[in-house]
């Protein structure tokens, strides 16, 4: 598919309108509640879903339906980034009026980061036959340490990135309400606001790796693959604040998400082969399967607790 510098500028300028309204509306640090959170998230879906029809009425059917593959995939995803999100904001106990300032700072930053791997990856596969293999693979290895290695976790603050800016950045071991950066007895220091972010980034740096090359096993489109990605993330925030009070429901989610890498890794692989590359509705009809069949058997796993976390976030709403 080539799409000329317009429809990129085009998006460009959609996503940071879109970035610009939300961070007006959040400007005062509130609490998001369940209630403001599905009404965003089902903006951020639509807006999604919208690009996804004028995809199919510009480029046609064959061309969105591999966009909406690749969205589906990056937001089954995001569920995953959800869950370590909630340990990192637990592990540094960060307030909740500032939770929505470091994902917001926090987007900015997978948008910038997964452009680039992006049309890193894209040059390999299209330069280098051989890079389809060595992605495929390591796709199916992610799927197996989801599957069988899901709960083994670094903790945040012993994240070697965020150790290594505590070590060469001056920090304040506290919060300064939403500032990343205050002025302490003649200095400049970086506040505890901006290591969480970093942990955050650090973070998203890991998904970004393994989303990238499982959409990469649908489409090497740089646009497609990034306006997924980008439409995906833009409401990465407002689920968080949907999923984080029902998070412990989704006790089986990971073989789910772990299915979707392994199937997108085999699916590179045998891109190059033969068999060549898997029909779009079958990639589609994989997707979905995954996600609902995982989700379905979590929430009957946890029926009985599940009653009073919604009874409770129906309140808090």
């Amino acid at each position: 598919m080539s799409v000329s510098w317009w429809a990129w500028v085009a998006v460009m300028l959609v996503v940071a309108a879109m970035l610009a309204v939300d961070l007006f509306l959040h400007r005062d640090n509130h609490v998001i509640g369940f209630r403001e959170a599905a009404v965003w998230s089902g903006v951020w879906i639509a807006a999604g879903v919208l690009f996804g029809a004028i995809l199919w009425w510009w480029q046609g059917g064959e061309v969105a339906g591999t966009y909406f593959a690749g969205y589906l995939i990056e937001k089954a995803l995001s569920i995953d980034n959800v869950f370590v999100f909630a340990l990192i904001f637990t592990a540094f106990a960060v307030p909740a009026t500032l939770q929505h300032k470091v994902l917001f700072w926090g987007v900015i930053g997978a948008l910038v980061f997964r452009l680039a791997f992006i049309f890193v990856g894209v040059e390999l596969l299209e330069t280098f036959f051989w890079t389809a293999y060595v992605f495929g693979a390591f796709l199916v290895y992610t799927g197996y340490k989801m599957a069988f290695r899901h709960g083994e976790q670094t903790p945040p603050d012993r994240n070697p990135v965020v150790r290594l800016v505590r070590r060469v950045i001056p920090t304040d071991p506290r919060y300064h309400g939403g500032r990343f950066f205050v002025r302490t007895g003649g200095r400049r220091v970086a506040t505890l606001l901006l290591v969480v972010l970093i942990a955050v980034e650090a973070t998203d740096l890991v998904f970004a790796i393994d989303s990238v090359a499982a959409i990469l096993a649908i489409t090497t489109s740089t646009f497609i693959v990034w306006t997924a990605n980008a439409f995906a993330i833009l409401g990465l925030r407002s689920l968080y604040f949907c999923l984080a009070g029902l998070l412990r429901r989704f006790v089986h989610l990971h073989y789910g998400l772990a299915v979707l890498l392994a199937f997108a890794g085999v699916k590179l692989i045998l891109s190059e082969t033969p068999v060549g590359k898997l029909p779009i509705p079958l990639t589609l009809g994989v997707i979905l399967v995954a996600i609902a069949v995982s989700i379905v058997w979590s929430l009957i796993a946890t029926r009985a607790s599940g009653a009073a976390t919604d009874g409770r976030m129906a309140r808090e709403g």
